[in-house]
């Protein structure tokens, strides 16, 4: 099983090749299979344990937040890295190859409410005989990135940090969001890399990969000028519980005549088959306050709530969301969506 990304050396962006079609949709799931697994595998679910040979390598992942929680606290993690790998908790990561490792990634996720800070504790590869250590801030698979460039504040260029040129003048690097990841070639066995992970609060968390297929969550912008994605990889129902927008000095923003154009302030739900906000389909609107309940089902590979904020005002969305069952995906009904991105199970 391979997971598609970009290699930033390669020329034009060229991906990795993915996995035949099995179960699940012949596009994003596919591209992202392992991830899938090993973030169910988190949370102790035990209904894709076809990957059981990747728990098995590392018993920790199948641990429950709290009781991960409780470890951390009384000793540092550590374990090798390998070559595709997923990780996500605090902890000193090791990569030594046994062999020439040439498209290797490692992905990090934290909590929401989290930055991650990657730094260097030992590395020892060969810049000039084609080995790279980039730290990329967010995540990239088959070419699509989240934050979307259009979310993110750099420019995607300077998202990259890439050890051959910096070396330990950044010893640390620390992410925008909950999400980072490591793209690494070694290709003499013995050499390879020492990484620590360590999370900071983000009192304003603004761009979210969701650990979980199910939970409660709200996105708050306070006067920046920013869109804000909160991403689920799953198909999901959303329940939209409170919406405040356009509030400032006091004074309610004015609800225009009809729909959401020409607002600066809204919220929009998204579907698509892919990672990035930008490149997914709108599939509805809301630029009016209100206290809920507004519900939806999306049934896309991935569902995103995504905020668009003028920065003159304090913007906040509260929601609650789950993954869709089976059955509400072969029989759905109510206010759902099933044309644009149904993923056959």
């Amino acid at each position: 099983m391979k997971v598609c990304w970009r290699s930033p050396q390669a020329p034009g962006g060229k991906s990795t090749g993915c996995r035949s079609k099995a179960s699940m949709s012949a596009t994003f799931k596919l591209q992202c299979h392992f991830i899938l697994i090993v973030l169910v595998a988190l949370r102790g679910e035990g209904r894709y344990l076809e990957l059981r040979e990747a728990a098995d390598q590392d018993r920790f992942l199948l641990f429950g937040s709290d009781l991960k929680r409780a470890l951390e606290g009384e000793q540092p993690y550590r374990r090798a890295l390998r070559c595709l790998d997923l990780l996500s908790l605090p902890g000193q990561f090791t990569f030594t190859a046994a062999r020439p490792q040439l498209h290797c990634a490692a992905f990090f996720i934290s909590e929401p409410e989290e930055f991650i800070s990657v730094r260097y504790d030992a590395v020892a590869i060969d810049c000039q005989g084609g080995d790279f250590l980039q730290v990329f801030d967010g995540w990239i698979l088959k070419g699509e990135k989240f934050p979307s460039s259009q979310d993110h504040p750099l420019p995607t260029t300077e998202r990259y940090v890439d050890f051959c040129k910096s070396g330990l003048s950044r010893r640390t690097i620390r992410s925008s969001q909950n999400v980072a990841m490591v793209f690494f070639r070694v290709q003499e066995p013995g050499n390879g890399f020492t990484l620590t992970i360590t999370t900071d609060p983000n009192l304003f968390p603004c761009n979210v990969i969701s650990q979980t297929p199910n939970g409660r969550f709200s996105l708050v912008v306070p006067h920046q000028h920013r869109n804000c994605s909160f991403s689920i990889i799953y198909p999901a129902a959303i329940k939209i519980s409170d919406l405040t927008l356009g509030h400032f000095r006091g004074l309610p923003f004015k609800k225009p005549s009809v729909g959401c154009a020409g607002v600066g302030d809204f919220v929009e739900l998204l579907g698509g088959t892919g990672l990035d906000p930008s490149k997914m389909t709108p599939l509805a609107g809301l630029c009016h306050p209100f206290h809920g309940p507004a519900q939806m089902k999306i049934a896309c590979d991935n569902t995103v709530v995504r905020m668009v904020s003028s920065g003159q005002h304090i913007n906040r969305v509260t929601f609650e969301y789950r993954q869709l069952e089976p059955y509400e995906l072969e029989s759905p009904d109510g206010n759902s969506i099933r044309e644009f991105c149904l993923s056959p199970l």
